[in-house]
């Protein structure tokens, strides 16, 4: 890669020990500053959320010069909003990993870079594929670092209204992320359709 200029980042959401994004771009000349709130984006060239858990409000939206990006472990527009990996299972949509421009929406804007992954899901729990999912995602920002901190990309509007989820809408029957995936699901399923 050839070197970036530096570039002001605030990084929001995860810090070092939980994903390796912040020291990969301070390994590459950035100045990046972590937060887990919203605070000091003036004067920022870019603003990353990854593993975020606050909607950004729309007047910050609106007022900052510069791209708010996020990093989703899903494929949108499927299994926006909490527990996407739990969902694309459950609903048996698309599996992936989506990084996208931030808008008053949640999950809901631009898509910039994106990445289909199939699963068997005999062969996994959920804890197992919420970390390929999280490995992938930060490949997927590594491989188009360059494109990202300059701006190179193209945005493409999400197609079709896909799918969304809320925190409360896990199954209070869930048994953990540790349970193997096609187990659980099955059991969920059965458990739902005696409920109904």
């Amino acid at each position: 890669m050839k070197k970036i200029t530096h570039k002001k980042i605030l990084f929001l959401g995860y810090n070092n020990t939980q994903t390796a994004l912040i020291d990969v771009l301070k390994n590459i000349g950035c100045d990046v500053e972590h937060s887990s709130n919203f605070v000091n984006y003036e004067g920022k060239d870019l603003i990353i959320s990854f593993g975020y858990k606050k909607l950004i409000k729309k007047d910050i939206i609106n007022n900052t010069r510069c791209p708010i990006i996020n990093l989703h472990i899903s494929y949108l527009p499927y299994n926006k909003g909490s527990h996407p990996n739990f969902w694309s299972f459950y609903d048996e949509t698309p599996s992936g990993v989506t990084i996208h421009l931030i808008d008053q929406g949640l999950d809901t804007g631009p898509i910039i870079f994106q990445r289909y992954i199939k699963f068997n899901s005999r062969n996994y729990t959920f804890q197992e594929t919420y970390k390929i999912l999280k490995k992938e995602i930060e490949d997927l920002f590594i491989t188009n670092l360059e494109d990202i901190l300059n701006y190179n990309w193209e945005p493409k509007d999400q197609i079709g209204k896909g799918s969304f989820h809320k925190k409360s809408e896990l199954p209070k029957s869930f048994k953990g992320w540790d349970s193997t995936i096609f187990g659980e699901i099955k059991r969920l399923k059965e458990l739902c359709n005696k409920n109904e």
